[in-house]
């Protein structure tokens, strides 16, 4: 099946969620005009990745953020997966959203893999699931949940039948980093290559540009270069890289059901060490 997926990479300012939801909603339309069937959004869209501030202005699910979300997806007549700063009770999670066209919650995902410094500011994820939608199972992992070290969570979604990996990132670099003498990248396009070339699956990644003012990363820069894998194995898409790189790209990706699951999957190609090297 050929999909139509719109990578998203916008702006994300820190504090400012209906800023950040009126600007997603004018690049969704974008997308959804250039044919976009379902479009992903960034890591944290509404308030900017591990702000201090979360505790305080993180909403929940059906807050006036989610509601906007769900309205967004609908207006445009496409499916969404969007990150959020979940409230739950207590609790603050990394969340993705899946939306239908239709503006209903289909399902959510909470990260797993918290970096460093941030393992005291959202409760890890304790759930992996694939999603039904008309495009088949989807996996909405986020960002660092797709990283080398933790490939078995892209892994364990593949074995549950995804066919697509759909990734709010935010993706960050220290200001003074040269992009010509220090490449970005490479920390996804290995993981990322891996497991849609075993798994056969398309990989998708879309982080936010724009600056990180506070928290453990303030004074670095979310810098997009966001990346799109085909099914094969091999990079099918790149986004521009920089804090001001804001981009709407919508790319063509094919799916199709695993001709292979359980041990006979791993009999016929898991090899761990692939993901080691």
């Amino acid at each position: 099946m050929e999909i139509r997926v719109g990578m998203i990479q916008m702006e994300v300012v820190f504090h400012k969620p209906r800023q950040n939801l009126a600007r997603a909603a004018q690049m969704v339309a974008q997308a959804a005009a250039e044919g976009a069937q379902i479009c992903i959004l960034p890591e944290c869209m509404d308030l900017g990745w591990a702000t201090p501030l979360a505790k305080e202005l993180a909403q929940p699910v059906n807050g006036e953020i989610g509601t906007a979300l769900c309205r967004i997806a609908k207006e445009n007549h496409v499916w969404l997966v969007a990150g959020m700063t979940e409230r739950i009770g207590e609790q603050i999670c990394n969340a993705a959203l899946l939306i239908s066209a239709q503006g209903e919650l289909v399902g959510r995902h909470h990260k797993i893999n918290l970096l460093t410094g941030i393992e005291d500011m959202y409760t890890v994820g304790s759930s992996l699931q694939a999603f039904d939608t008309p495009f088949g199972k989807v996996g909405i992992p986020i960002c660092a949940d797709n990283a080398i070290q933790s490939v078995c969570l892209g892994a364990s979604l593949a074995r549950m039948g995804a066919q697509m990996l759909l990734s709010p990132c935010a993706w960050a670099v220290r200001p003074d980093r040269d992009p010509v003498a220090e490449p970005y990248g490479s920390e996804w396009h290995r993981p990322y290559g891996r497991l849609s070339k075993l798994y056969g699956i398309p990989v998708i990644g879309v982080s936010n540009v724009g600056q990180v003012p506070v928290g453990t990363w303030a004074g670095w820069q979310a810098i997009g270069n966001s990346i799109a894998y085909h099914k094969g194995g091999e990079p099918l898409a790149v986004l521009p890289y920089g804090a001001s790189a804001e981009c709407v790209r919508v790319i063509s990706v094919e799916t199709e059901a695993a001709a292979r699951t359980g041990t006979a999957l791993a009999e016929y190609a898991f090899q761990w060490e692939t993901f080691q090297e």
